[in-house]
């Protein structure tokens, strides 16, 4: 493996759209959302450890979420877990991330990952990140990488790519935010707009670089802690700086404004993981296109429901059609599959009702 590979996996977020199961002690990126034996950070950490040498990825959390990290990632060490004191978007921790591995490998090439996404092509995932390695040791540029829409999705961001340009990494036009059905649909006929799937690569050098142009006062507060990074009194140090960071993400931040941003439509079959529907749509159906984890069942006139329990309990359905049905310790779900974007905005109304009690 080469040494001057680092990834950083971000694992911080909360996946409110996973709830019950995912609640803000216990998050989806630490639950075997698919039933495969690994959780959707460990599946995660396994894929990129085929590329990159385990001492050389780090793992972007939440403070609370230290000691789970560590049990389910036991060939890391605590100094590799990069914790958050406030919960900051993207952009913060990046930053602090590419920092800490420039000062430890001026040389250093990076890809950052979400910890929730499910490849089942690993060997095409390697493919692709070696060709953007590859890309990025050459050039100063920063690199994504793409997904071909397979449908009209309103719940990703896209990239818009240069449609006359035939090269295998091509600039990007624009980023364009997640955009409404009709939108979307005349994205994918205008044959030149993937899914942004926020997996990034660059070289640690770049993306300093680029936060020191685009978000100079973010990297005027944490290059004044360079002295300390990766020592005993980096903690200090974070725990009273980072709060004081800027709420944005690396995409608003960096991406939408530099001019060096190059993008690699994926190879590899991609699943983000980030709603009831997504894993509707990633499991396996019954003839009635019912998709079950973890629970037994006695289904009349139901069907493309999303059916999980977490002690595999029985679920008795008659004349429920397309539900989310998610039976969890003291709390009951059921909601409609087309409403499934609503459920972060139900959270706030739980929240008000029961104060935390059930998230």
């Amino acid at each position: 493996m080469n040494k001057d590979y680092y990834a950083v996996i971000m694992a911080g977020g909360i996946g409110s759209r996973f709830w019950p199961v995912s609640t803000q002690e216990f998050p989806k990126q630490f639950h075997d959302m698919l039933g495969t034996g690994e959780t959707l950070l460990q599946k995660t950490f396994s894929r990129l450890n085929k590329i990159i040498p385990s001492e050389n990825i780090y793992i972007l959390t939440n403070e609370m979420y230290l000691e789970i990290t560590l049990k389910q990632l036991p060939k890391i060490t605590k100094e590799q877990v990069v914790l958050e004191p406030a919960m900051r978007n993207t952009a913060p921790c990046i930053l602090l991330s590419a920092l800490k591995i420039k000062k430890k490998n001026p040389n250093a090439l990076m890809l950052v990952a979400p910890s929730d996404h499910w490849i089942e092509d690993e060997a095409a995932f390697a493919k692709d990140v070696q060709a953007c390695f590859d890309a990025a040791q050459r050039e100063n540029i920063l690199l994504t990488l793409g997904i071909e829409p397979s449908f009209p999705n309103t719940g990703y961001g896209y990239i818009e790519t240069d449609k006359s340009d035939a090269s295998e990494i091509k600039k990007v036009i624009q980023f364009r935010e997640k955009p409404d059905y009709e939108t979307a649909r005349q994205f994918i006929s205008a044959g030149n707009f993937l899914w942004n799937a926020g997996i990034f690569i660059w070289s640690a050098k770049s993306i300093a670089a680029s936060f020191e142009s685009h978000l100079t006062e973010m990297n005027l507060l944490f290059s004044k802690g360079m002295a300390v990074l990766n020592t005993s009194e980096e903690k200090k140090f974070i725990d009273l700086n980072y709060p004081e960071a800027e709420n944005i993400s690396i995409d608003y931040g960096i991406l939408e404004k530099a001019n060096n941003v190059y993008l690699k439509k994926a190879t590899f079959d991609w699943n983000d993981l980030g709603t009831w529907g997504a894993l509707y749509d990633k499991l396996g159906k019954s003839e009635s296109q019912n998709a079950v984890v973890n629970a037994e069942t006695l289904l009349k006139n139901a069907t493309n429901n999303m059916i999980f329990t977490d002690k595999k309990k029985l679920v008795v359905l008659d004349g429920i059609e397309e539900y989310i049905v998610v039976d969890k310790d003291d709390v009951l779900l059921l909601f409609p599959k087309k409403k499934e974007q609503q459920i972060k905005e139900l959270l706030n109304e739980v929240s008000r009702k029961f104060d935390k009690k059930y998230l």
